[in-house]
């Protein structure tokens, strides 16, 4: 095994991190084996001594380090050309850039805020301290005060979900005719609160709605994301 992936663990072994999931399934996607090495917040200190940052995930290649989940899409992207192709060409990559910016900001930054009080139970009990004072610090507010904003939240995620319950209104994919990287950044969004959040964030019967159910049910469902390319590996670096 010469491919790793240093991915965020929480509690009962739940996945909270967005930026892994976009791994997880680009690598479902390009049909790769690899091993990942689960890592909890508080371990960050490893994760600086193995990449010289902070954030996973962290992909390890025949003695390459990539950080960054854009950079680690690129690195399977242009490693693996013939496997089945993450973007579909150059401009479809450039615009998928514009996306995963997009994304990272308008699109998850209220979805996150939301979802902030329950997120906390998905962390492993000795990761919470450290996640609540680190997040307060980033957002300068106490976890009650952003919990008392939920519905300013809300109303600001409901916005910026209308080009894509329009687009999907329209197509069966963000990508088109099949997922591309495009979905699984915009998937890992909505599966960071299903993992975290007892509520649904969307109405049933939207179009954003029916691309879940279509997303849920790639490589086997989300339960068993590349379950026959991956090991999950112990230890530390």
């Amino acid at each position: 095994m010469d491919l790793t992936v240093c991915e965020r663990v929480g509690h009962e072994g739940r996945r909270p991190s967005p930026f892994s999931w976009r791994i997880r399934y680009a690598l479902a996607h390009k049909q790769v084996r690899v091993a990942y090495r689960p890592t909890r917040f508080s371990e960050v200190d490893m994760i600086e001594r193995l990449s010289g940052q902070r954030l996973v995930p962290v992909l390890v290649h025949d003695g390459v380090v990539v950080c960054d989940s854009w950079n680690i899409a690129i690195y399977l992207e242009d490693r693996f050309p013939d496997r089945p192709a993450l973007f579909g060409g150059s401009a479809s990559r450039a615009t998928t850039r514009f996306l995963s910016h997009w994304a990272d900001t308008t699109f998850h930054l209220p979805l996150r805020m939301m979802i902030f009080a329950e997120f906390i139970q998905c962390l492993c009990p000795e990761d919470r301290d450290y996640f609540v004072r680190s997040r307060e610090a980033e957002f300068g507010m106490t976890i009650e005060q952003v919990r008392r904003k939920r519905s300013c939240y809300q109303k600001a995620f409901e916005a910026a979900c209308l080009p894509f319950e329009r687009l999907l209104g329209e197509q069966d994919f963000v990508g088109g005719p099949s997922p591309t990287y495009a979905d699984y950044i915009v998937f890992s969004v909505f599966l960071q609160a299903h993992v975290c959040n007892s509520k649904d964030v969307l109405r049933p019967d939207s179009a954003i709605a029916l691309w879940r159910s279509r997303m849920f049910t790639l490589f086997g469902g989300i339960d068993r994301v590349t379950s026959e390319n991956e090991v999950v590996l112990s230890g530390s670096y």
